[in-house]
Parts: C-alpha cells; sequence; structure tokens
C-alpha cells in the first residue's frame, strides 16, 4: 500500500477523476465545482464537505489559490462544451472555455513554482479539439502572475506550463472502458517535466504484439448488469467493471426504470442513424459486439448520437427501443455499481457523461505511483457507498406510452426515403435549398451528392403526372404505379392536416403523418426487386445532370411528388 499521496480536483463533477486516483489508495481531499448537484455528488462519494465555488474566482485572487491545500496531485476537466465539435457545429464562442482552462493552469503554476511546493504530477481532460485553442506554452505573465513571479524571484516571461509534447490524444477504450471515448490528456510528472502516457491495458486488434485483452464490448455492461425489468429482489449481483464488488439487486440504484422511448422518438433517431441526408451510417440499435460510443452530457432518444437498445419489454412500437439507465451509463463509464449521484434523471445523466472514466484516471494514477517508485494497487481499491435512497431512480414499473411528445408548433419537415446513386429525393415541409426559417408549403426536391452544399433541383407540383407512362415501361412500374393509386395515395391529407399530425407525431386514420408516409414509400420501394435496376435516360431526362439514374429513385420522386401535390392541392 503507498502513503497517501494527496488529490485536489478542480472541476471535480461527479468525481471520475478522483475516483480513479482513490482505487490507486490516494487520498482525496477537495473538489471544487460551481454546480450544486456535483459538489453533492462529490461530497456523498469521497466523505467530504466542499463547498459549491466558482473558479472563476480564483482569476483575480492570487491569495485564494494559496489557500487552497497543498496536494501531491492536481487535477482537473475544465468544461468542454464550448470545444465540443457538436457544439453549435463547432462554431460556439471558444472564450469561456479558453478562461477556464487558463484559470486551471494558472493554479497549477502557483503550487508548482511555489517556495517548498509539494507538488509531484498534475493533469488535465478535454474534449480534443481544445488543443487547437489553446497555447503551446504559457509564460507567468500570460497566466496573470507576473507580479508574483517577481516577488518570487522567478522571471515574468519564464514558462510556467507548457503544453507542447505535453498532451495526448486517448481512447479510453485502451484502458478498460467499454466505450470509445476520445479525450486530450494533459500535465506533466514534475521531476520529470513531462507527460508520463501510462501504457493501454487493451489493444483494438485481435492480434497485438503486447498480447492485450480485446477493447471491452457494450455487451460486457448491458449483458451483465441485470434487467431494468427486473423484480425487485435481495439476490447479489456482481459489478460488470469490478468483480470482486458484489451487492444485493435491491442496493442497486438507478436501473430498475423503464427507459423506453415512444416509436416517433426512436424512429426519428433510426431514420438519423442508417439514412442521414450527408453523414455516414450507424448501427441501430447499437452494436453490443463493439465498445458503446461516447456517453454525452445529454440524454436524449431522437437524435443521431443517442444510444438506443432493444427493450426487455416485450412491445412493438411505443417502448420497443430504450436509452440506457443511468446506472447502465455510469458503469459504462467505469463507476462501480455503489457509485451514487444526486437530482433527478437528467442532472444524474449530466453527472455521468460529463465525468472522466475511471478507468483512464486509475492508469494515470498507477503510473505516476511508477514515476515516483511507490507500490501500485493491483486490485482497484473500490469503496462500498451508502445508497442516496431519496434519489433512486428505481420504480419497477413499466412506463405510460399513452401521450407521446409534441413538436414545436410549426417545426419544420425534412425526409428522404433513402439514399441511392448519391441521390436523395425529399419531402420538405420549406425550401431546402434557400434553408427558409420557417415552414411555407410542401416540397419535393431531389438533392445530388452526399454533402451540404450539393446541388438541390425543386420539383413541381403534379411533375408526377409527366412521369408516369414511362414508370409504367419500366420493371414492376406497373405494379408501383396500381399501389400508388389504390391505397397509398388515400392516406395522404391536406398541407394542415399532414403538418398538425407531424407535430403531434400521431397519424389519424386513414392518413398518415409524414414521416410514416416516408418510411411506407421506403417499405414499397424495398419489396420489389429492383436493387439492380437503373433508368438510363435518354428522351425523358427526369434527374438532370445524370445519364444512368438507381430506379429506385425514380420511384421515389413519383412517391415523394405525390404526396406535396396532394397535401398541397386546394380544398
Amino acid at each position: 500500500m503507498c502513503s497517501k499521496l494527496t488529490v485536489i480536483d478542480i472541476f471535480c463533477g461527479a468525481g471520475g477523476f478522483s475516483e480513479g486516483f482513490r482505487q490507486q489508495g490516494y487520498k482525496i481531499l477537495l473538489g471544487i465545482d460551481s454546480w450544486e448537484p456535483a459538489i453533492k455528488t462529490f461530497n456523498h462519494n469521497f466523505g467530504l464537505n466542499c463547498k459549491a465555488k466558482n473558479v472563476l474566482d480564483f482569476e483575480d485572487s492570487i491569495e485564494d489559490i494559496e489557500a487552497l491545500p497543498d496536494s501531491d496531485i492536481i487535477i482537473g476537466s475544465p468544461p468542454c462544451v464550448t470545444f465540443s465539435s457538436s457544439n453549435i457545429s463547432g462554431k460556439a464562442d471558444k472564450t469561456s472555455g479558453i478562461k477556464l482552462t487558463q484559470i486551471f493552469l494558472k493554479i497549477v503554476a502557483v503550487k508548482k513554482w511555489q517556495p517548498r511546493s509539494k507538488l509531484k504530477a498534475w493533469f488535465m481532460e478535454n474534449v480534443p479539439s481544445s488543443i487547437k485553442h489553446l497555447g503551446n506554452e504559457y509564460t507567468f505573465d500570460e497566466l496573470g502572475l507576473g507580479e508574483w513571479a517577481t516577488k518570487n524571484k522567478i522571471g515574468r516571461s519564464k514558462v510556467a506550463i507548457r503544453l507542447e509534447e505535453n498532451q495526448r490524444i486517448l481512447n479510453s477504450a485502451d484502458y478498460g472502458s467499454a466505450q470509445s471515448r476520445e479525450r486530450v490528456l494533459s500535465g506533466e510528472i514534475v521531476k520529470r517535466k513531462r507527460l508520463v502516457i501510462p501504457p493501454p491495458t487493451h489493444n483494438r486488434e485481435r492480434d497485438n504484439y503486447m498480447n492485450l485483452p480485446l477493447w471491452r464490448d457494450l455487451g460486457s455492461i448491458i449483458d451483465y448488469l441485470p434487467s431494468p425489468n427486473c423484480k425487485n429482489s435481495s439476490q447479489k449481483i456482481v459489478d460488470p467493471n469490478y468483480p470482486n464488488l458484489s451487492i444485493a439487486l435491491h442496493e442497486l440504484t438507478d436501473n430498475f426504470y423503464d427507459t423506453g422511448l415512444f416509436e416517433c422518438e426512436w424512429r426519428q433517431s433510426r431514420f438519423l442513424k442508417v439514412n442521414h441526408p450527408y453523414m455516414g451510417k450507424m448501427a441501430f440499435p447499437e452494436n453490443k459486439n463493439r465498445p458503446s460510443r461516447t456517453i454525452t452530457a445529454t440524454k436524449i432518444g431522437t437524435s443521431r448520437e443517442a444510444i438506443i437498445y432493444k427493450s426487455e419489454y416485450k412491445r412493438k412500437g411505443n417502448g420497443e427501443y430504450r436509452t440506457p439507465t443511468v446506472r447502465e451509463a455510469a458503469c459504462i463509464m467505469g463507476f462501480p455499481i455503489t457509485y451514487q449521484f444526486c437530482g433527478g434523471e437528467t442532472t444524474k445523466w449530466r453527472l455521468v457523461g460529463n465525468a472522466v472514466c475511471p478507468s483512464v484516471s486509475r492508469a494515470f494514477a498507477k503510473q505516476t505511483l511508477r514515476e515516483l517508485k511507490l507500490p501500485e494497487q493491483s486490485v482497484p481499491i473500490v469503496e462500498t457507498i451508502t445508497h442516496m435512497s431519496e434519489n433512486n431512480l428505481n420504480t419497477f414499473s413499466q412506463k405510460d406510452f399513452s401521450i407521446p411528445p409534441k413538436r414545436n408548433k410549426g417545426s419544420r419537415f425534412r425526409r428522404h426515403p433513402f439514399k441511392d446513386g448519391n441521390i436523395t429525393v425529399t419531402l420538405s415541409n420549406y425550401d431546402i435549398d434557400k434553408n427558409e426559417k420557417t415552414i411555407s408549403k410542401w416540397i419535393t426536391s431531389v438533392q445530388y451528392g452526399n454533402g451540404e452544399g450539393f446541388p438541390i433541383f425543386n420539383f413541381p407540383d403534379y411533375y408526377y403526372k409527366n412521369i408516369e407512362q414511362t414508370i409504367i415501361t419500366l420493371p414492376c412500374g406497373k405494379e408501383f404505379i396500381e399501389i400508388m393509386k389504390n391505397g397509398f395515395s388515400s392516406q395522404i391529407s391536406k398541407s394542415k392536416k399532414l403538418q398538425e399530425m407531424y407535430e403531434k407525431q400521431l397519424s389519424q386514420h386513414p392518413f398518415l403523418e409524414p414521416t410514416e408516409l416516408v418510411e411506407n414509400i421506403a417499405q414499397i420501394i424495398e419489396n420489389f426487386d429492383i436493387e439492380d435496376e437503373f433508368y438510363v435516360q435518354s428522351e425523358l431526362a427526369i434527374f438532370s445532370n445524370k445519364l444512368i439514374v438507381p430506379l429506385k429513385q425514380v420511384f421515389a420522386l413519383y412517391a415523394i411528388n405525390k404526396v406535396s401535390s396532394f397535401a398541397n392541392k386546394p380544398r
């Protein structure tokens, strides 16, 4: 057992960074965070009494920095939301993220360079895109420490913190996490004057020269934890990450509740994953034979990034698929099953998604012990933490799916049946080419290419009549037209009702709301064996600038245009 090296955790959040160090025998002295649920969570799990504090308070107060406990290790994970590439397509203002990161580095600099410093290492975690927004190095002047440096007989222009060559993008899957989560780790072993990267514990490839175990897959968590629809009992369950830790099933918090999605929700996510207008295909539902994708701070079941499984409840439509429970997400991150989180489901999910994976921080904690010639913990030290019954999400009951969520009034709609031949035929309620911000009328358009900025062409209403006789002469064309006329057309409502159904996310017999109409078109066309059939444009050029077009897209144009034409038809 090593002597108790001490740690302070800045931007501590739920404490994932600290948890990895605790598992290697370090003593956690202090956590700093301005968010009350984070501090409550941190205090509960580490037996501390820290107060919520804004790190910005340290910007103009060196005295406050000097008053912080002198610790052997400083760790921190500055908020990454402004650096994240997913934040407004990566165009968000980076100023606040840069400022908070520089304040963290300022704290580290004071504790590193102060007389009789005991600091042995520091580590900082952030999203990979943060690298390009931070400097390679920071002088004392640049960190607002010029006068402090002079007072301590250090040159103001001397480099206080060097990031260049002291940061590396790492994947949590390489360190035993059951998710593929890339983050940049920066820092320094002070006596070495550089960052030392711990060796990976797992490997992506089956044949690797280090003979490491393969990356852990999602199934190693989801299939190992008890199912969310289990009945309450006293049976023993074992932690999927820490085999030496077991508790009674009824002691497992935040896992036994129904996270099922309304059909309109999971269908939206499925479309964005497998049929996105200009992005690649993703698995739906999740592939449990691979590591999970990154657990994000926002839980949503309708996005491309949503993590979705088949529900254990035997349901079709509403509730057929579900998102992870908070406990499943926490285990995917690498938290022990006894770790507790404060707040409601949304708050707990944010605490989990914003955390540092304990498996990664544990690797750095262990490497630091090696560098200091101190003994490591071969088996992680995992605390048994009293659960917070007042915050437990467990209900041991099914969800009510009687009222689906509604979209905002005037919501825009855009959907295509499939991508084929580098073409999409789209139904929308606004002009995509002009990127209208409000809805206008239902429009049929074709997009040439799979990226933003590719040519778009709008078709007039009733264009389908111009190509009907041509389609009849094509393979399966006559049968397709018959279906369109005898059944499909009667499911198309007028424009106002089509929009109302879309906003309510609910079809009203005999009409289908627009997402179902487009999915129905895709299914009808897929049922014909025309995957390898093409239309060679000669006398009738249906698609501009294309000589050969997949027959599926010709059929799709007919059907989509029929929808927009019928919807826009005056009463």
